[in-house]
């Protein structure tokens, strides 16, 4: 296991310092790699180290990480800095979906569904509470009843496939 841990951080080091080369010798073919992006590029290194050396646990600060440079990315591009009013309520999202993928990786699925589709469920929630209160598009906040009708569905297949 520490033999793992330690070709994982070496793999992240060579990545992030070829990404960084990159980015300082070829600026104008890289636009892409504004600040924000580097944020995204740190979390994809973390759920690329977690799927490669197998060590579930990387893929949540993976997911959190890659999901705020995503925000970060989307404020960047679009000037719509004043969307932090509602757009932090998917981090426990980011959350939630690092605890699935990490329980796929570690092949234990099952004990990470729970968990990983509540905070999804109380992420989505939040955001269609907070973006209906703080600029969200009215095409978006109208779906808020979707959350009511899968969440019921995820109760009503959990307690019919619950054994007995």
């Amino acid at each position: 296991m520490q033999r793992r841990g330690a070709i994982t951080g070496g793999i992240l080091l060579i990545l992030f310092g070829a990404l960084a080369l990159v980015s300082n010798f070829l600026p104008e073919q890289v636009k892409l790699l504004s600040w924000p992006f580097f944020i995204i590029a740190v979390g994809l290194i973390f759920l690329i180290a977690a799927l490669v050396s197998r060590l579930g646990g990387l893929a949540i600060p993976g997911m959190i990480v890659a999901g705020i440079g995503g925000i970060f990315y989307y404020q960047f591009v679009s000037g719509d800095y004043g969307s932090w009013a509602y757009l932090w309520t998917l981090i426990p999202g980011f959350v939630g979906l690092g605890i699935l993928l990490s329980g796929i990786i570690k092949k234990q699925l099952r004990s990470a569904l729970t968990g990983g589709l509540i905070l999804i469920g109380i992420s989505l929630a939040l955001f269609f509470i907070f973006g209906g209160s703080f600029g969200l598009s009215e095409e978006v906040v109208q779906y808020w009843p979707v959350l009511l009708i899968a969440w019921g569905l995820f109760i009503l297949v959990r307690q019919l496939v619950k054994r007995k």
